[in-house]
């Protein structure tokens, strides 16, 4: 079998570079290890860059079919009896964009609704049950796990999207060097009150508590816990883990119980990492594959289909163009390296805010968010982060204005805010100028 492209791995990220590339008239070929819905948790949370990219590739309508939009993020801080000390509102209805809000959406879903898309184009072919289990040369070779059979997929490009443990990398000699946290999360879905309609973090300087309200009236929630803590918890009743979410928000009280056992609760294990090297002559890596970013701030999914635009925006166009040097792969990195980079960094100092026990921590963190709804800078520059729109790093001032030693600024601080984001000439370079490809 002979393809333009092949993709090692059909997740989001695989699957979004899939459809991309086959609307853009792309033979493309993706291998996916597993042959039906996954029960293992994956990202949920859609931020504004991404609903972008799906607008553009025509699927934003059906995820909201099937999604729930949140518009802001309520943050509450509670002292060691539970009882609330402030309450922040962080609005993505500021930032410069068609899609200013966020959305909840069940993983599979989402993954359903992409390759529907993408099947509406002959030039879009989906092998599932089927493990990439070497690559040589310009060829993977691909055993269907259930049958045994095996087949070899000639390919120009070849595309590592496997997750953490990818055989793309491994062909490239990249090792990743993990980070490792003092916290795990806990992570269940379980039906919500009806109040609960936008994403909410409840902490206090021993607990945190994320909840995001998913479709069908369900809510997906995060517990952080101590590292190596899962296993003594789970010889606890039931009722233990009830009564740890009851402490941090009372209305779910009646709601979290539908969780009878420990068995669908899950251990997520937050790591982060980010390899040197994206591409290397005709292979390529994006998501997981390439860089893990702590879920604090739900932003692994998204960076991958960022990775995917950028890196099915360059290749289409050298199809296009019959410009097939790999030399110019280098645009992908050149675009997305710095973002990741700072965006694994804000993740990064997130969790440093909620995963240590002490009382001081918790006024610094408390305050801080205080100060950054009232200050639109501050409020400005951490919704443009977190959703992928664009970067504006904070500054010795910002800090200053957060720590309470500076005072507030007025709104006209943000009149500028549009020239902040992403442009098409900044998310496609090569596209400037003629003769740019290779």
């Amino acid at each position: 079998m002979k393809t333009d492209v092949f993709i090692s791995g059909g997740g989001i990220g695989g699957l979004c570079l899939a459809l991309k590339l086959a609307k853009n008239g792309v033979d493309v070929t993706v291998a996916e290890r597993l042959p039906g819905p996954s029960p293992i948790y994956k990202g949920e949370l859609l931020q504004p860059k991404s609903l972008e990219i799906f607008s553009d590739l025509q699927v934003l309508n059906q995820i909201m079919d099937h999604g729930h939009k949140i518009e802001n993020l309520q943050l509450q801080e509670l002292n060691s009896q539970y009882k609330r000390l402030n309450e922040s509102i962080l609005y993505y209805t500021h930032l410069p964009s068609d899609t200013p809000y966020a959305v909840m959406i069940h993983h599979e879903k989402l993954k359903e609704l992409i390759r529907k898309r993408a099947g509406n184009f002959p030039n879009f072919h989906y092998l599932k049950g089927t493990v990439c289990e070497r690559i040589e040369g310009q060829t993977a070779y691909v055993k269907n796990r259930e049958t045994k059979k095996e087949s070899m997929i000639e390919s120009t490009f070849i595309i590592g999207a496997e997750g953490r443990t990818s055989v793309t990398r491994d062909r490239m000699g990249i090792t990743v060097e993990e980070e490792t946290y003092n916290h795990h999360f806990l992570t269940v879905t379980f039906p919500r009150p009806d109040s609960l309609t936008e994403g909410k973090i409840i902490s206090n300087d021993h607990a945190f508590l994320g909840l995001f309200p998913l479709p069908d009236n369900q809510v997906r929630s995060v517990y952080l816990i101590p590292a190596g803590e899962f296993k003594k918890l789970r010889k606890e009743p039931i009722s233990t883990f009830h009564q740890l979410y009851i402490n941090m928000c009372p209305e779910l009280d009646g709601y979290v119980q539908h969780i009878e056992s420990w068995k669908p609760i899950q251990l997520m294990v937050p790591q982060r990492y980010h390899i040197d090297t994206y591409t290397q002559n005709h292979l390529a890596l994006l998501g997981d594959a390439a860089h893990t970013v702590h879920p604090m701030a739900g932003e692994g999914m998204n960076m991958a289909i960022q990775d995917a635009d950028v890196l099915g925006e360059l290749l289409s166009d050298m199809f296009k163009q019959e410009r097939l040097s790999t030399v110019n792969l280098e645009w992908f990195p050149k675009v997305r390296r710095s973002r990741v980079t700072y965006q694994l960094f804000i993740s990064h100092l997130s969790a440093l805010a909620y995963s240590y026990p002490y009382k001081t921590i918790r006024w610094l963190r408390g305050n801080g968010v205080k100060r950054m709804e009232k200050d639109p800078i501050l409020h400005f520059k951490q919704m443009l982060n977190v959703s992928g729109l664009g970067v504006w790093k904070e500054t010795i001032v910002d800090r200053m204005v957060m720590a309470g030693l500076l005072p507030l600024r007025d709104e006209n601080a943000t009149s500028n805010k549009r020239e902040k984001r992403f442009t098409r000439e900044e998310d496609y370079p090569w596209k400037v100028g003629r003769g740019t490809l290779q």
